[in-house]
């Protein structure tokens, strides 16, 4: 049985992914509050990814960096911390993880990576300056690390757009911003969690063993349609 490390697996898109690969892998999760779950295959560490020390673990698969943020203000109201945290949250905890484990993870079977982006780095859309930096970042640490471990460790990320979760409440805290998210998007609807866990537990599986290098958009049509 393969062993998936998921950091920030307890809440949003990274719980969808634990409940999604918990049947048939083992999964230790790594955040700051354990996942409303219990399995036999789950295994959770308590640690703050930017302050604390990561844990020892003797195996892995795959590992599966989820952390991230919306950070969603005019560029006038941005600080320059702003710009330091969500870089630090989303490339720096995501390089601590990756220097961590690495050696370890080139030991496992077919290893592969899968980090996160967002649409914002493609589309240009206002108020995404932080976070469509730091993704950006986090791009160019896919292409980078995917040449430099290949053929041992295949490196991929996701670029969800509007995915209902905590992060993204304050898009979707009415029916009227819930109907023009949906109406933006050619494919008329805004990602749920499971839309994301699917494409992650494709990403890690033997299906893709050519695939790396790849930021795979999950986007209802958004990128790459104009209707």
């Amino acid at each position: 049985m393969k062993t998936t490390v998921i950091v920030g697996g307890s809440k949003g898109i990274g719980f969808a992914i634990t409940k999604e690969l918990i049947s048939t892998q083992k999964v230790i999760v790594i955040s700051r509050t354990a996942p409303k779950l219990e399995h036999q295959n789950l295994t959770h560490f308590s640690c703050d990814i930017l302050t604390d020390n990561l844990p020892e673990i003797d195996a892995i698969d795959n590992l599966i960096y989820c952390p991230g943020s919306i950070n969603l203000k005019p560029i006038g109201r941005l600080s320059i911390d702003d710009f330091k945290e969500d870089f630090e949250i989303n490339v720096i905890g995501a390089v601590k993880t990756i220097k961590h484990y690495l050696n370890i993870l080139k030991n496992g079977t077919n290893p592969s990576i899968v980090l996160f982006s967002t649409v914002a780095t493609k589309l240009g859309m206002p108020y995404h300056a932080s976070i469509a930096t730091a993704k950006s970042g986090v791009e160019g640490l896919v292409k980078s690390l995917g040449a430099e471990l290949a053929p041992t460790i295949r490196v991929n990320a996701i670029a969800p757009t509007v995915t209902n979760t905590d992060l993204a409440a304050k898009l979707l805290r009415n029916d009227k911003m819930i109907e023009n998210i949906k109406e933006r998007h050619p494919l008329k609807r805004f990602l749920d969690p499971t839309d994301v866990a699917h494409m992650a537990s494709f990403l890690i599986s033997e299906k893709t063993q050519s695939i790396s290098g790849q930021i795979l958009e999950v986007d209802c049509g958004i990128v790459n349609f104009k209707l």
